[in-house]
Formats: C-alpha cells, structure tokens, sequence
C-alpha cells in the first residue's frame, strides 16, 4: 500500500463539512473503486499559509511513507496579500523538503487563483497582484517538473449553489468538483506507478 499525502489548508480540509465529504477522502473512494494500492491522508488545515505549513511539514514527513505528496497550498497567501515571492519561495522550501526526505516521491502541485475582489489590496494593483499569484504555481510546476492542478477551484469559484454561506469555502457538492479538478492530473500519476 503506498501513501498519498495532501497538504493544504480548509480546501484540503474541507471547512465545516465532515471528513469524509473533503476531496481527499472522494478521492480516496475512487481509488478504492478501481483497486488502486494507495490510501489518502488528508493534512489540511484550516486558515494555513504557505509559511505556516512550511514550519508543519517536517512533523507530517515524519510520521509514515510518503509515496505521493499534492501541495495545495497559497490560498490564504493570495487573502492576505502576501508578496508573491514570498509564497513561491515557501512552496519551492516544501517541495525542495519533500523531495529530500522522500526523494522517491512523486509531488502534484496544485494551482489557485482568486478573484481581484478578494483582499486587501485595491484596483490595478490587485489585479496585478491576481496574474502574478495565479502564475506562480505554473511556473513553480514547470521549474520542478511535477504534475500540475491548474486549478483547484475550476467551477465552483463564484457558484453560490457550491459553497458554503460564506461565498469561499466549497459545500460538500463543490468539494466533488475539487475532487474532479484534482483527479483528472492524479490519475495519470498514480497510474505510473499503480
């Protein structure tokens, strides 16, 4: 049995729905469903940065095997308005701690991007800041060639009917679509090694 590790933050986690309703666990089904050898584990946390789950990732590489890693991490980044080299260089730390400690491992990064009315910057200067967060994870995907999610919220961003009251955080029928965007990368990879 090999281990899939998804690190992120409420995406991952799955804010206020119970577990089994957070992609990881969806996806887990899937998995099971097709007799695949690999069993999820969900480490998202809610309200996580990248710079937090850098300070986190040492405790969670240590506690089993890891066979495949999916960073989702940077949404509360883009929130908060955090510079956008600062996410990169704390997501490229991840995948640079991840490959050192499991250097066998295979990584997926998946990519978020947010709309320019989310944060606490104003007009041009938060669209700007939109294009340059959105492209950080394709060009930190294609700096580490791994696997790409482009992005995580594909059709549930902006769909009232698939988040929770508070517009950001996916109900348990988004969750589904989270598990669709992500499966259609994961796939490939788990079956290169299945």
């Amino acid at each position: 049995m090999q281990n899939i590790l998804f690190f992120g933050d409420s995406l991952t986690a799955g804010y206020q729905l119970p577990a089994s309703a957070a992609f990881p666990s969806l996806l887990q089904q899937r998995i099971d469903a097709l007799n695949l050898p690999y069993k999820t584990f969900n480490y998202g946390v809610s309200g996580e940065t990248s710079a937090g789950g850098r300070l986190r990732l040492a405790s969670v590489l240590n506690r089993q095997p890891v066979d495949v890693f999916v960073l989702a991490l940077g949404a509360n980044d883009g929130l908060r308005g955090i510079p956008v080299r600062e996410t990169t260089q704390n997501l490229q730390d991840i995948i640079n701690q991840v490959k050192l400690k499991h250097p066998a491992a295979r990584l997926v990064l998946v990519g978020l991007e947010f709309p320019f009315d989310l944060g606490p910057l104003g007009g041009h200067q938060m669209a700007r800041y939109a294009q340059d967060f959105k492209a950080l994870f394709r060009d930190l995907a294609d700096r580490n060639s791994v696997p790409f999610v482009p992005f995580l919220l594909q059709g549930v961003l902006g769909q009232r009917h698939l988040n929770l009251p508070d517009g950001v955080h996916p109900n348990a029928a988004g969750q589904k679509l989270l598990a669709d965007n992500v499966w259609a990368v994961l796939e490939g990879v788990l079956a290169v090694k299945s």
